[in-house]
Parts: structure tokens; C-alpha cells; sequence
């Protein structure tokens, strides 16, 4: 994983960067250097450091994977330099904000995000701590900078995400386009630079930037390396990787430039063009074709006892088991579940808990399902939510492209109009927050 990744690096350079980053103190004791005041808060010359040594290791990661036609000079280390320092303003800026509005992600929060991370890498939680350690990662560094991805996480959702507003009639022509076109089922992988400009400019300054964007297209037109002028130009959020934007479904892609984007062929660049932010010029890497999305379900219920102050783990499985052979002697499951289920949402549906695709269930529980046959009633199990008994009622693969394609129109919406919107609330807070660079 990407964030997995910049960790480790980090941690790996750590010990060879330290020296160089601080200064002697009157008392004989390394100090760490200032790099820029923010706010209430600084950016040390030891984060820049790391964060420097992360990037350059990326970028020659970069140039010795691409074909040898297509490697370029790296920018000059000061030009570097400035963006991963402005990259790191604008972090503390937002862990700043983050904290005035009391954001926080809690240790089993924090634990189940590394839960999950684990999973992925085919580990547990407790086996994290030493599977990076193998990998020379500090642990301790590790939750620190996961904690400050999740709260930044959660203010992107406050100040930007739940501000985008969807009408009817947006929705109403996302699925029309879903009946008629096939371009958003394609997937397209693009880059961009962005020259942006402040709402508050003058009209000089919007000029300069236009100009430079120019600059920039013709620079692309002769055959320069595009990566290679997002690094040194772009003030977009991915210039550091190229201005990379990854793969997006056609109704994924930023409204600012989709129908831009669908004209286009692989390996092209648009002319510049203008928004609230700035000025863009996008490039289209690659496309691929739409793949029919085909889900194997399961359908199931269960019935939910909780442990309390007066029934400990082991009564609760008893009861449990009495339950179970009361149903096995021809009781009426939904009757019981009714009844007695602490699930409430599943207890109205008589147990049922509807068709379930891989991930909708916690690991355990729908570990336990997979296991079992339709018709076959489980043994008390235990999940993080309690004691269940569970019966798999039926299966089926499921074609749930048309099942979800409001669901999707909603996420293709909310997400053409994220990138400007994201730009935009990043440009507002950096002009609105007091800066110093320190020599």
C-alpha cells in the first residue's frame, strides 16, 4: 500500500537524517530545526528531511521501472524541496483545523483501521509490530502517522465531502447516461498539472497564470516529460507523483474536464483549462473496458445474545445452544429471533439479514458462513458484537450492475465534483493561515 510504503521509507532514513537536520544547542544536545512557523504550529527541518528523502526515493523508484527512452533529469532538489515543504504546510494547517473542530480517532478506531491494513497483507493486528519491524518501520511512528491520516480523513468529510449536494436532476441524468452510454463504464487513468490561482487574485495575477499554463502545454506538445512538470509546476494535491489521478470511471471523472477526458486518446494532453482553482491540463494515460460486476451472495439469519453484568460469556452460549435445539426440534426460527435476537434490525425481519456480499459482515462472522451449508444451523460463535446462532438460507452469483447504479451515480456525482471542490478548500485555507518560512 501506497501510505504503507511512505512509512517505511521514512523509518529506514529516519537515523541517517537526524544528524543532518539539527543543529548543536549551548548544552552539547542535538536541536531540531524550524523548516516554517504555521499558525500556532511548526514543520521541523527533520519531518521536511524524511519527507525529502521519501520523494526522491519514489522518483528514482519511478525513473529505474520506466523504459530507458522515457527517463528524464530529476527537477532540481530546491524545486522539490518547495513542494514537499508546502505539502507539509498545508498537512499542519489541516491537523491545526482538525483539532479547533475536536476531531479525534480513538485507539480502537485506530486499531481497526490496522486491523484491516493487516488483513490485506495477510496478518493480524498483533502481528503488525513485528512484521514492521522485520521491515526496520518504528510501530509507534506507524499509528502516530495512520491516527493523523484518519483525522484528516474525517475533516475532509466534514468540510468538503458533506458540503457536496446532489439534486434530483443530477441524479435523474447520471442514470440516463447509465441507460445510453457505455463511456462511464470505462475506466480511464489520467494525470494533471494544476497552475492555480487564488480567489482573491488580481487580474495580473490570473494573466501570470495563464501564461505559465501555456508555457507548459507547448513545453508538452514538444514531447516533454509530463510527470516531470507536474513535480516542478503542479500545485495540485498528486504533483509529487507525477499528477497522477489514477483510474476513474468515466462519470467518476472530475466534471471540470469530462468531456474533455472521454474526447480524448491515450497519450494526449488537453489545452489548458480554466476553473475556480486554477488551470488545468490534463493528460490521458490509459483506458480499459467495463467489466460486468458479478457478486457471490449469500442469504442469511441469525439470532444475537449479548453478555451483561448478570450473563457472562459462557451462560450466554448455553442459552444459545438450548435455543438451537429447540429450533432443531421444530421451533420457529423468525419466532425466536423475534422475541429474543438483541439485534434489533434483524430481529423486525425475523433473523433475516437480506443478501450479503463478500465484506458486508465483520472477518468472523462471515468466516463462519462461508463455511457452512444452506439449511445448516451453526453452533453458538462468538463476534466482536456477541454470541450467534446462524443458518445460511440460500446462495446465488448476482449480476449487481443494475442493482447499484443509483448507488453509483450518487458516489460518480459526489466524486466529479470532489477534486475541484478539495482544491478549492485547500487554496481557502492555505491564503487564510499565517505562514513563515524559516531559512
Amino acid at each position: 500500500m501506497k501510505f504503507f510504503i511512505w512509512i517505511a521509507l521514512g523509518a529506514l532514513a529516519a537515523s541517517q537524517l537526524s544528524a543532518q537536520t539539527r543543529e548543536l544547542g549551548g548544552t552539547g544536545e542535538l536541536l531540531d530545526g524550524v523548516a516554517a512557523v504555521v499558525d500556532k504550529g511548526v514543520v521541523l527541518r527533520s519531518e521536511l528531511a524524511q519527507r525529502m528523502d521519501i520523494v526522491l526515493a519514489n522518483l528514482r523508484q519511478a525513473q529505474l521501472q520506466a523504459p530507458p527512452e522515457q527517463r528524464r533529469p530529476l527537477p532540481p532538489l530546491a524545486v522539490i524541496e518547495d513542494q514537499v515543504l508546502e505539502q507539509l504546510i498545508v498537512r499542519q494547517i489541516q491537523l491545526q483545523r482538525a483539532e479547533r473542530f475536536g476531531i479525534e480517532v480513538s485507539d480502537e478506531m485506530l486499531n481497526r483501521a490496522i486491523s484491516s491494513i493487516a488483513t490485506e497483507n495477510g496478518l493480524t493486528l498483533e502481528q503488525m509490530p513485528t512484521a514492521l519491524s522485520a521491515e526496520g518501520i518504528d510501530y509507534a511512528m506507524y499509528r502516530q502517522e495512520t491516527r493523523e491520516q484518519l483525522i484528516l480523513d474525517q475533516l475532509l468529510q466534514r468540510d468538503v465531502v458533506a458540503r457536496i449536494s446532489i439534486t434530483p436532476r443530477e441524479l435523474e441524468r447520471c442514470l440516463a447516461r447509465s441507460a445510453s452510454s457505455l463511456a462511464e463504464d470505462i475506466d480511464y487513468n489520467i494525470s494533471h498539472i494544476l497552475i492555480s490561482v487564488s480567489a482573491s487574485a488580481a487580474r495580473q495575477e490570473a494573466d501570470a497564470a495563464r501564461a505559465e499554463a501555456e508555457q507548459i502545454y507547448a513545453q508538452l506538445q514538444d514531447g516533454a516529460d509530463f510527470a516531470q512538470l507536474a513535480i516542478t509546476h503542479s500545485d495540485g494535491q498528486g504533483a509529487l507523483e507525477g499528477g497522477s489521478l489514477g483510474w476513474r470511471k468515466g462519470a467518476q471523472l472530475p466534471t471540470l474536464f469530462s468531456d474533455v477526458v472521454i474526447g480524448m486518446q491515450p497519450g494526449t494532453v488537453s489545452r489548458p483549462i480554466q476553473s475556480g482553482s486554477g488551470f488545468h491540463i490534463v493528460r490521458l494515460n490509459e483506458t480499459r473496458g467495463a467489466q460486468p460486476v458479478m457478486v457471490d451472495q449469500l442469504r442469511a439469519r441469525h439470532i444475537l445474545m449479548l453478555p451483561n453484568e448478570i450473563l457472562d460469556d459462557a451462560t450466554v452460549q448455553q442459552r444459545l445452544a438450548g435455543i438451537r435445539e429447540q429450533i432443531l426440534n421444530g421451533d420457529d426460527f423468525g419466532a425466536i429471533a423475534q422475541a429474543l435476537s438483541e439485534d434489533p434490525a434483524s430481529a423486525a425481519e425475523s433473523g433475516d439479514l437480506g443478501w450479503a456480499s463478500p465484506g458486508d459482515f465483520v472477518p468472523e462472522f462471515e468466516q463462519r458462513l462461508a463455511a457452512m451449508e444452506i439449511g445448516e444451523l451453526s453452533e453458538p460463535f462468538r463476534t466482536r458484537f456477541g454470541w450467534h446462532i446462524a443458518e445460511v438460507t440460500d446462495r446465488r452469483t448476482y449480476d449487481t450492475t443494475e442493482e447499484i447504479k443509483e448507488q453509483r451515480c450518487v458516489e460518480q456525482i459526489r466524486a466529479s465534483k470532489m477534486e475541484e471542490q478539495q482544491e478549492l478548500w485547500v487554496r481557502q485555507i492555505r491564503d487564510q493561515a499565517f505562514v513563515e518560512h524559516r531559512p
